[in-house]
């Protein structure tokens, strides 16, 4: 299980580091490890959030995700993307990006920090809206019941997720942002973005559920809270790889527009690690290397969680990841005006995440203590009703 999840990733590794010594010797080796460990431990929580993602996708888009997926994370946002940027930011053409990163480092490194309000605006309203509008739906399982219920009970309001990050981005661009207007822009695209695929992505998979039930299938809920709801009260009672599944895997163009979704998701967590990357190098090969092995390390540890049915077992390990995002979101508004060490931005996401983890044994010990018949069926049915209502 291991070798066949991790095989690309250990076979990446092996050939990144090789690259790395040939390219900058001893040195150039140990900063694309560096870089490689940096990768992983900003973009854990981004595998989990992919994982419950993929896990909804039809094994033909997991393959593109997969494959397709990974060229666009590794050469595209990790080497491609801030030679983008820095010939937007300077009027100059690709090549001649791609010269200036190659011999004049230190202004390459100036031109992406100039264009970092900017990418910190879009990445970071992106992942505050997918932050918000987690906390702020109605949840059978609550990892944090004092936090989770208010939030759950003020985010009946319509659009309120909305109204929160707005007032965010406007309340960051004028106290922090030298160029407020810039900023502003760039987080409303953000915010438009992620509205725009996510709601589509729901939109093509709900009429695919549809169309499945006129054909006889198992009845779904018409809302997204139910529909989560029966979800995880079916995960719960039943084995992961044994019944039906609850709810049909996206096809057509359901699973396109996840595969859109998760392409720019994944967009907006490498954000942080690219700019992180120019405290440690600013060469762009070395930084592309490094971050690329980092990154091939999540997909593979994406695919784990999905095989394995780890988030179904450990189900606060969603809720730590989503923590972890709006954290990181965070991050991402203040450091548009003050710098956030990446040390900060790693350990609060591993931090969460790992309290999460440990929640979530501490849960199934608990049920395992229980009668069989509250543990396997009566809490389920009671979770549904109460996700329902």
């Amino acid at each position: 299980m291991i070798l066949r999840t991790f095989g690309w990733s250990f076979g990446v590794t092996v050939v990144g580091l090789l690259l790395a010594l040939l390219y900058g010797g001893p040195a150039g080796l140990a900063l694309v490890a560096v870089l490689s460990i940096l990768e992983i431990s900003l973009s854990f929580d981004n595998a989990v959030v992919n994982a419950k993602v993929l896990d909804r996708m039809s094994p033909f888009w997991q393959k593109i995700f997969l494959t397709v997926g990974i060229a666009i994370a590794v050469f595209g946002m990790r080497l491609v993307f801030p030679l983008v940027i820095v010939a937007l930011t300077a009027q100059l053409g690709p090549f001649q990006a791609f010269d200036l990163a190659l011999n004049d480092s230190d202004r390459y490194h100036a031109l992406m920090n100039d264009a970092y309000p900017t990418i910190a605006a879009f990445g970071g309203m992106f992942l505050m809206m997918l932050f918000l509008n987690f906390v702020f739906e109605e949840r059978a399982e609550k990892w944090l019941p004092w936090l989770e219920k208010p939030l759950a009970r003020i985010g009946r309001l319509d659009q309120l997720a909305v109204v929160v990050a707005a007032g965010a981005l406007s309340f960051v661009s004028w106290l922090s942002a030298e160029d407020p207007g810039t900023v502003m822009i760039a987080g409303v695209l953000g915010m438009i973005t992620y509205i725009l695929v996510n709601g589509l992505g729901e939109l093509f998979s709900e009429a695919g559920e549809s169309g499945e039930d006129d054909g006889g299938g198992e009845p779904h809920g018409a809302g997204a809270v139910a529909r989560e709801a029966v979800r995880e009260a079916a995960a719960d009672a039943e084995p992961r790889r044994g019944g039906p599944t609850p709810l049909a895997l996206a096809t057509g163009k359901a699973g396109f527009f996840l595969f859109l979704y998760l392409e720019v998701l994944d967009a907006s967590f490498s954000f942080d690690g690219v700019i992180g990357a120019f405290a440690i190098s600013t060469d762009p090969i070395v930084i592309a290397l490094g971050l690329g092995i980092g990154a091939m390390y999540i997909r593979s540890l994406t695919v784990f969680l999905v095989r394995k049915g780890t988030l179904h077992e450990y189900v606060y390990l969603e809720h730590g990841a989503h923590w972890a995002i709006g954290a990181l979101a965070t991050c991402m508004l203040i450091s548009i005006g003050h710098h956030v060490p990446e040390w900060i931005t790693g350990g609060l996401g591993a931090g969460l995440i790992i309290a999460a983890f440990a929640s979530s044994i501490i849960r199934n010990r608990n049920r395992d203590g229980e009668p069989p018949e509250t543990a396997a069926g009566g809490g389920g049915k009671e979770e549904v009703h109460s996700g329902t209502a």
